[in-house]
């Protein structure tokens, strides 16, 4: 009995750490969640007594639903305070081409910001490796990593630049599916001031994206967080080795496979580091 328990204990225990969203059981539960993540928004950015918030937008499902509930937090703002100073700024952050702009265009169609900015990171990110000698010494699969962190970091250094210069805050679209696996960028795209889409489990944010009525194919859009130049475009799930439906389950305290759930309790045992507070004395 005790066998058969372990694994669900373990897999209620990080739920709980991560403060996962229980599953949507109605429409109504779910109308509910994505209304209670909006006014988060708009609260949070009210009682920090700044007026915009700034997202990149990627074209993937995340910023989409992010990008929306800032969108319409804004709107509400304005129309609650009578002050149209608030708004919200998307920025694309491409680096030269990337394999899907058209859906990034769809994404910004979509959400319908107040403002859209484009800031190239290629020219920033080449520079920055071009004084790092270390870097050419590496294999070049492992350069190919580094490099795409500092993608990603780069990235949030314009975010957050953006933000100071409009007196804003920087929105971050983590989730419990990509926090139980570690599938972010310390100090990169791990890094924000507020994180709206937390505690939701990939299937979640896709129902909100629905929800608020994003087109299908953005909804159901295969993931991919697209840093690596030897890779472009691979998938999420082919870097988990485990899919979003087994890592969803697995947070809800449903059942899955041996091989899944050591592979998702591995990768959040592995990656502790990145939710954790830098160590001090």
């Amino acid at each position: 009995m005790n066998k058969l328990l372990q694994p669900v204990n373990r897999q209620n225990a990080i739920a709980a750490v991560l403060g996962v969203t229980p599953p949507f059981t109605n429409p109504a539960m779910l109308a509910a969640e994505a209304l209670r993540r909006q006014v988060f928004i708009e609260d949070t950015l009210q009682a920090s007594g700044l007026t915009t918030l700034v997202l990149g937008i990627s074209g993937g499902v995340d910023s989409l639903v992010a990008g929306r509930l800032a969108q319409l937090a804004v709107q509400a703002l304005r129309t609650r305070t009578r002050d149209g100073r608030y708004r919200f700024i998307a920025v694309r952050l491409p680096y030269g081409t990337q394999h899907d702009e058209d859906a990034a265009r769809a994404a910004l169609a979509f959400i319908r910001a107040d403002e859209e900015c484009t800031v190239p990171i290629e020219n920033a990110v080449q520079a920055l490796a071009a004084h790092l000698p270390k870097l050419s010494t590496l294999p070049a699969r492992r350069r190919d990593v580094v490099l795409g962190n500092v993608k990603a970091r780069t990235r949030m250094v314009a975010q957050y630049a953006l933000a100071n210069a409009t007196g804003g805050l920087v929105i971050g679209t983590d989730h419990a599916a990509e926090a139980v696996m570690g599938f972010f960028t310390k100090f990169g795209d791990g890094a924000c001031d507020l994180a709206p889409l937390s505690g939701l489990v990939k299937g979640q944010v896709r129902a909100i994206a629905a929800h608020l009525g994003a087109p299908a194919e953005l909804v159901h859009k295969t993931p991919t967080a697209d840093l690596e130049d030897l890779a472009p475009g691979r998938p999420d799930e082919a870097a988990y080795g485990v899919t979003y439906d087994q890592i969803d389950a697995f947070l809800h305290g449903q059942p899955v496979d041996a091989q899944a759930f050591q592979r998702i309790v591995t990768a959040y045992e592995a990656s502790g580091h990145k939710r954790a507070q830098p160590l001090t004395p």
